[in-house]
Protein backbone atom coordinates (compact mmCIF):
# COMPACT_ATOMS: atom_id res chain seq x y z
CA UNK A 1 0.00 0.00 0.00
CA UNK A 2 1.13 3.45 -0.84
CA UNK A 3 2.73 5.47 2.31
CA UNK A 4 0.62 9.02 2.04
CA UNK A 5 2.56 11.10 4.51
CA UNK A 6 4.42 13.84 3.91
CA UNK A 7 6.94 16.64 5.73
CA UNK A 8 5.43 20.50 6.06
CA UNK A 9 6.09 23.07 8.67
CA UNK A 10 8.95 20.34 10.62
CA UNK A 11 5.57 18.32 11.11
CA UNK A 12 5.01 15.17 10.15
CA UNK A 13 1.73 14.68 8.19
CA UNK A 14 -0.25 11.32 7.64
CA UNK A 15 -1.53 12.40 4.51
CA UNK A 16 -0.86 15.56 2.16
CA UNK A 17 -4.21 16.86 2.76
CA UNK A 18 -5.10 19.78 5.16
CA UNK A 19 -8.15 21.14 5.90
CA UNK A 20 -7.62 24.90 4.75
CA UNK A 21 -8.85 27.47 7.40
CA UNK A 22 -12.35 27.68 7.33
CA UNK A 23 -15.61 27.39 10.19
CA UNK A 24 -15.59 23.64 9.71
CA UNK A 25 -13.64 23.71 12.67
CA UNK A 26 -16.76 24.42 14.69
CA UNK A 27 -18.37 21.37 13.59
CA UNK A 28 -16.87 18.24 15.84
CA UNK A 29 -18.86 15.44 14.03
CA UNK A 30 -17.36 16.91 10.56
CA UNK A 31 -14.02 17.19 12.67
CA UNK A 32 -14.29 13.67 13.78
CA UNK A 33 -14.36 12.57 10.33
CA UNK A 34 -11.74 14.29 9.02
CA UNK A 35 -9.36 12.42 11.53
CA UNK A 36 -10.84 9.40 11.36
CA UNK A 37 -10.95 10.03 6.80
CA UNK A 38 -6.64 10.97 7.05
CA UNK A 39 -6.31 14.13 7.24
CA UNK A 40 -2.81 15.47 7.84
CA UNK A 41 -3.47 18.85 9.67
CA UNK A 42 -5.90 21.25 10.11
CA UNK A 43 -5.80 24.71 9.98
CA UNK A 44 -8.21 26.27 12.58
CA UNK A 45 -10.04 29.48 11.18
CA UNK A 46 -8.30 32.83 10.92
CA UNK A 47 -8.21 35.27 13.90
CA UNK A 48 -8.79 38.81 11.93
CA UNK A 49 -8.11 41.87 13.91
CA UNK A 50 -10.39 43.86 12.02
CA UNK A 51 -13.05 41.54 13.33
CA UNK A 52 -12.55 42.08 16.63
CA UNK A 53 -12.22 45.57 16.01
CA UNK A 54 -15.84 45.49 14.71
CA UNK A 55 -17.09 43.94 17.25
CA UNK A 56 -15.49 45.39 20.12
CA UNK A 57 -17.05 48.81 18.54
CA UNK A 58 -20.37 47.23 18.18
CA UNK A 59 -20.28 45.96 21.91
CA UNK A 60 -19.61 49.34 23.44
CA UNK A 61 -22.32 51.18 21.51
CA UNK A 62 -24.64 48.51 22.74
CA UNK A 63 -23.67 48.99 26.20
CA UNK A 64 -24.03 52.42 26.16
CA UNK A 65 -26.71 53.13 24.43
CA UNK A 66 -29.01 54.22 27.11
CA UNK A 67 -26.47 55.56 29.12
CA UNK A 68 -28.02 59.28 29.31
CA UNK A 69 -31.53 58.55 28.73
CA UNK A 70 -32.82 59.74 32.13
CA UNK A 71 -30.88 62.61 34.79
CA UNK A 72 -29.98 60.58 37.65
CA UNK A 73 -28.26 57.44 35.68
CA UNK A 74 -25.25 57.68 34.40
CA UNK A 75 -24.48 53.97 33.54
CA UNK A 76 -27.02 51.08 32.81
CA UNK A 77 -24.48 48.71 32.84
CA UNK A 78 -21.29 47.92 35.15
CA UNK A 79 -17.58 48.26 33.30
CA UNK A 80 -17.66 45.45 30.59
CA UNK A 81 -15.34 45.21 28.30
CA UNK A 82 -15.08 43.22 24.94
CA UNK A 83 -13.02 39.78 25.56
CA UNK A 84 -10.93 40.27 22.61
CA UNK A 85 -8.95 37.44 21.27
CA UNK A 86 -9.83 35.79 24.44
CA UNK A 87 -12.59 34.15 22.99
CA UNK A 88 -11.15 32.65 20.14
CA UNK A 89 -8.23 32.12 22.13
CA UNK A 90 -9.81 29.78 24.45
CA UNK A 91 -11.92 27.82 21.30
CA UNK A 92 -8.20 27.20 19.91
CA UNK A 93 -6.67 26.03 23.25
CA UNK A 94 -9.74 23.42 23.59
CA UNK A 95 -9.68 22.17 20.00
CA UNK A 96 -5.94 21.96 19.92
CA UNK A 97 -6.33 19.33 23.06
CA UNK A 98 -9.52 17.11 20.84
CA UNK A 99 -7.49 16.79 18.21
CA UNK A 100 -5.07 14.49 17.50
CA UNK A 101 -3.19 15.81 14.38
CA UNK A 102 -1.33 18.86 13.97
CA UNK A 103 -3.00 22.02 14.88
CA UNK A 104 -2.01 24.95 12.77
CA UNK A 105 -3.38 28.68 14.13
CA UNK A 106 -4.63 31.38 11.13
CA UNK A 107 -3.74 35.08 11.79
CA UNK A 108 -4.98 38.27 9.74
CA UNK A 109 -3.97 41.71 11.69
CA UNK A 110 -3.26 45.23 10.41
CA UNK A 111 -1.26 46.88 12.34
CA UNK A 112 2.54 45.55 13.46
CA UNK A 113 2.05 45.15 17.10
CA UNK A 114 -0.80 43.04 16.64
CA UNK A 115 0.69 40.95 14.31
CA UNK A 116 3.43 39.91 16.77
CA UNK A 117 0.65 40.12 20.04
CA UNK A 118 -1.50 37.97 18.10
CA UNK A 119 0.92 35.73 17.06
CA UNK A 120 2.48 34.85 20.39
CA UNK A 121 -0.79 34.31 22.14
CA UNK A 122 -2.05 31.95 19.48
CA UNK A 123 1.45 29.80 19.71
CA UNK A 124 0.89 29.80 23.23
CA UNK A 125 -2.79 27.93 23.10
CA UNK A 126 0.03 25.23 21.97
CA UNK A 127 -0.50 24.58 18.65
CA UNK A 128 2.15 23.55 16.47
CA UNK A 129 2.33 26.09 13.99
CA UNK A 130 0.96 29.15 12.62
CA UNK A 131 -0.32 30.36 9.35
CA UNK A 132 0.78 34.23 8.42
CA UNK A 133 -2.61 35.56 6.27
CA UNK A 134 -1.47 38.25 4.23
CA UNK A 135 -4.75 39.03 2.72
CA UNK A 136 -4.31 42.47 2.00
CA UNK A 137 -6.33 44.77 -0.85
CA UNK A 138 -5.52 47.94 -2.08
CA UNK A 139 -7.58 50.18 -2.41
CA UNK A 140 -5.31 53.28 -3.85
CA UNK A 141 -2.28 54.25 -5.87
CA UNK A 142 -0.67 55.72 -2.38
CA UNK A 143 1.26 52.63 -1.41
CA UNK A 144 3.87 51.07 -3.39
CA UNK A 145 4.20 47.52 -4.54
CA UNK A 146 7.47 47.75 -2.58
CA UNK A 147 5.99 48.90 0.41
CA UNK A 148 3.63 46.67 0.60
CA UNK A 149 6.10 43.82 0.55
CA UNK A 150 8.58 45.13 2.82
CA UNK A 151 5.87 45.95 5.35
CA UNK A 152 4.42 42.29 5.26
CA UNK A 153 8.59 40.97 4.98
CA UNK A 154 9.28 43.17 8.21
CA UNK A 155 6.01 41.48 10.05
CA UNK A 156 7.61 38.32 9.15
CA UNK A 157 10.76 38.79 10.79
CA UNK A 158 9.49 39.67 13.82
CA UNK A 159 7.11 37.06 14.52
CA UNK A 160 10.06 34.88 13.99
CA UNK A 161 11.24 36.52 16.58
CA UNK A 162 8.46 36.05 18.63
CA UNK A 163 7.68 32.55 18.48
CA UNK A 164 9.39 29.15 19.00
CA UNK A 165 7.22 27.47 16.37
CA UNK A 166 6.98 27.00 12.50
CA UNK A 167 5.60 30.32 10.66
CA UNK A 168 3.88 29.81 7.21
CA UNK A 169 2.95 32.34 5.02
CA UNK A 170 -0.53 32.13 2.79
CA UNK A 171 -0.17 34.65 -0.26
CA UNK A 172 -2.75 36.35 -2.86
CA UNK A 173 -1.16 36.05 -6.66
CA UNK A 174 -1.27 39.96 -7.03
CA UNK A 175 2.21 40.87 -6.84
CA UNK A 176 4.37 42.07 -9.22
CA UNK A 177 6.37 39.43 -9.27
CA UNK A 178 5.16 36.46 -6.98
CA UNK A 179 8.55 34.51 -7.18
CA UNK A 180 10.60 37.13 -6.26
CA UNK A 181 8.86 38.15 -3.28
CA UNK A 182 8.40 34.55 -2.29
CA UNK A 183 12.04 33.91 -2.51
CA UNK A 184 12.38 37.46 -0.08
CA UNK A 185 10.26 36.23 2.30
CA UNK A 186 12.25 32.33 2.11
CA UNK A 187 15.25 34.29 2.75
CA UNK A 188 13.18 35.96 6.05
CA UNK A 189 12.47 32.67 7.75
CA UNK A 190 9.51 31.49 6.11
CA UNK A 191 9.39 28.08 7.20
CA UNK A 192 6.58 27.07 4.65
CA UNK A 193 4.38 29.20 1.53
CA UNK A 194 0.87 28.82 1.12
CA UNK A 195 -0.14 29.62 -2.61
CA UNK A 196 -2.56 30.91 -3.41
CA UNK A 197 -5.44 33.10 -0.86
CA UNK A 198 -8.75 33.90 -2.85
CA UNK A 199 -10.45 37.15 -2.75
CA UNK A 200 -14.16 37.12 -1.63
CA UNK A 201 -14.79 39.28 -4.51
CA UNK A 202 -17.42 42.51 -4.77
CA UNK A 203 -20.85 41.92 -7.20
CA UNK A 204 -23.70 44.55 -8.41
CA UNK A 205 -26.86 43.77 -7.83
CA UNK A 206 -28.51 45.78 -10.46
CA UNK A 207 -32.19 45.49 -9.59
CA UNK A 208 -31.15 47.92 -5.85
CA UNK A 209 -28.46 49.07 -7.84
CA UNK A 210 -25.92 48.43 -4.68
CA UNK A 211 -23.02 46.17 -3.81
CA UNK A 212 -23.10 43.00 -2.67
CA UNK A 213 -20.40 39.90 -1.17
CA UNK A 214 -21.70 36.37 -2.53
CA UNK A 215 -20.77 33.30 -0.69
CA UNK A 216 -18.63 31.30 -3.51
CA UNK A 217 -16.81 28.57 -3.30
CA UNK A 218 -14.00 27.83 -5.86
CA UNK A 219 -15.03 26.35 -9.39
CA UNK A 220 -13.55 23.20 -10.65
CA UNK A 221 -10.23 24.32 -12.10
CA UNK A 222 -9.50 27.43 -10.66
CA UNK A 223 -6.07 25.46 -9.44
CA UNK A 224 -4.54 26.37 -12.26
CA UNK A 225 -2.34 29.41 -11.50
CA UNK A 226 -0.92 28.06 -8.47
CA UNK A 227 0.00 24.71 -10.20
CA UNK A 228 2.35 26.92 -12.40
CA UNK A 229 3.82 28.60 -9.52
CA UNK A 230 4.39 25.38 -7.79
CA UNK A 231 6.49 24.16 -10.73
CA UNK A 232 8.51 27.48 -10.66
CA UNK A 233 9.30 27.67 -7.12
CA UNK A 234 10.30 24.04 -6.44
CA UNK A 235 13.39 23.27 -5.25
CA UNK A 236 14.53 27.04 -5.55
CA UNK A 237 13.14 27.80 -1.78
CA UNK A 238 14.15 26.12 1.25
CA UNK A 239 10.33 26.55 2.77
CA UNK A 240 7.54 24.15 2.73
CA UNK A 241 5.11 24.64 -0.01
CA UNK A 242 1.30 24.24 0.13
CA UNK A 243 -0.94 24.03 -2.86
CA UNK A 244 -4.44 26.22 -2.31
CA UNK A 245 -7.22 26.97 -4.41
CA UNK A 246 -9.55 25.14 -6.25
CA UNK A 247 -8.54 21.70 -5.30
CA UNK A 248 -11.24 19.07 -5.95
CA UNK A 249 -9.94 15.43 -6.27
CA UNK A 250 -7.53 13.04 -5.94
CA UNK A 251 -6.13 13.98 -9.21
CA UNK A 252 -5.78 17.53 -8.79
CA UNK A 253 -3.84 16.73 -5.18
CA UNK A 254 -1.43 14.14 -7.38
CA UNK A 255 -0.91 17.00 -10.09
CA UNK A 256 -0.23 19.39 -7.38
CA UNK A 257 2.47 16.67 -5.86
CA UNK A 258 3.88 16.20 -9.27
CA UNK A 259 4.33 20.05 -9.91
CA UNK A 260 6.43 20.21 -6.64
CA UNK A 261 3.82 20.48 -3.46
CA UNK A 262 4.48 19.32 0.01
CA UNK A 263 0.65 19.10 0.80
CA UNK A 264 -2.34 21.05 -0.59
CA UNK A 265 -5.10 22.53 1.31
CA UNK A 266 -8.74 21.99 0.90
CA UNK A 267 -12.22 23.88 1.76
CA UNK A 268 -14.85 24.12 -0.96
CA UNK A 269 -14.73 20.39 -1.79
CA UNK A 270 -15.46 19.70 1.85
CA UNK A 271 -18.46 22.51 1.95
CA UNK A 272 -19.91 20.68 -1.11
CA UNK A 273 -19.58 16.72 -0.01
CA UNK A 274 -18.87 16.87 3.75
CA UNK A 275 -15.47 15.64 5.29
CA UNK A 276 -16.30 12.13 4.72
CA UNK A 277 -15.45 12.84 1.01
CA UNK A 278 -11.44 12.95 2.45
CA UNK A 279 -11.93 9.25 2.19
CA UNK A 280 -12.61 9.71 -1.49
CA UNK A 281 -9.51 11.92 -2.01
CA UNK A 282 -6.87 10.01 -0.54
CA UNK A 283 -8.32 6.86 -2.07
CA UNK A 284 -7.96 7.91 -5.58
CA UNK A 285 -4.59 9.15 -5.02
CA UNK A 286 -3.04 5.76 -3.58
CA UNK A 287 -4.90 3.91 -6.87
CA UNK A 288 -2.66 6.48 -8.84
CA UNK A 289 0.19 5.70 -7.00
CA UNK A 290 -0.16 1.90 -7.02
CA UNK A 291 -1.12 1.95 -10.81
CA UNK A 292 2.31 4.13 -11.65
CA UNK A 293 4.60 1.91 -8.43
CA UNK A 294 5.46 4.85 -6.47
CA UNK A 295 5.74 4.07 -2.77
CA UNK A 296 6.03 7.58 -1.29
CA UNK A 297 4.67 10.78 -2.21
CA UNK A 298 8.36 11.81 -2.92
CA UNK A 299 9.05 9.31 -5.32
CA UNK A 300 7.18 11.76 -7.58
CA UNK A 301 7.00 14.87 -6.02
CA UNK A 302 8.36 17.75 -8.30
CA UNK A 303 8.58 15.38 -11.40
CA UNK A 304 7.18 17.87 -13.57
CA UNK A 305 8.19 20.76 -12.06
CA UNK A 306 10.18 23.29 -14.03
CA UNK A 307 13.66 22.18 -12.00
CA UNK A 308 12.95 18.74 -13.25
CA UNK A 309 11.80 18.85 -16.49
CA UNK A 310 13.90 18.78 -20.02
CA UNK A 311 11.25 21.33 -21.52
CA UNK A 312 12.39 24.28 -20.53
CA UNK A 313 9.29 26.25 -22.40
CA UNK A 314 6.75 24.36 -20.03
CA UNK A 315 6.71 27.51 -17.73
CA UNK A 316 7.09 29.96 -20.29
CA UNK A 317 5.02 32.83 -22.24
CA UNK A 318 5.86 29.98 -25.05
CA UNK A 319 3.16 27.51 -23.77
CA UNK A 320 0.47 29.96 -24.48
CA UNK A 321 1.65 30.98 -27.67
CA UNK A 322 1.89 27.60 -28.92
CA UNK A 323 -2.17 27.05 -27.93
CA UNK A 324 -3.08 30.47 -30.14
CA UNK A 325 -1.28 28.35 -32.87
CA UNK A 326 -3.81 25.32 -32.18
CA UNK A 327 -6.86 27.51 -31.64
CA UNK A 328 -8.44 25.63 -34.50
CA UNK A 329 -8.96 23.27 -32.14
CA UNK A 330 -11.31 24.67 -30.14
CA UNK A 331 -13.55 25.30 -33.20
CA UNK A 332 -13.77 21.59 -33.25
CA UNK A 333 -14.88 21.38 -29.85
CA UNK A 334 -17.25 24.02 -29.44
CA UNK A 335 -18.86 24.27 -33.47
CA UNK A 336 -20.38 27.84 -33.92
CA UNK A 337 -23.45 28.00 -35.60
Amino acid sequence: MADLSTFYLGLTLKSPVILGASNIVSDENQISKAVEAGIGAIVYKTLFEEQIQLESLQFDEELHEYDHRAAEMEKIFPEIEHAGTEEHLLKLKRFKEKVEVPVIASVNAIYNTSWVEYAQQLAETGVDALELNFYRVPVSGEATGSEIENHQLHILKEIKEAVKIPVGVKLSPFYTNPINFIEKLDKAGADGIVLFNRFFQPEIDIEKEEYHFPWELTKEGEYKVTLRYVGLLYKNIKAGIIANRGIKTGEDVVKMILAGADAVQMVSAFYENSMGYLKQVLSDVEKWMDKKGYATLDAFKGKLSKANTNDDFSYRRAQYVDILKNADEILKKYPMR
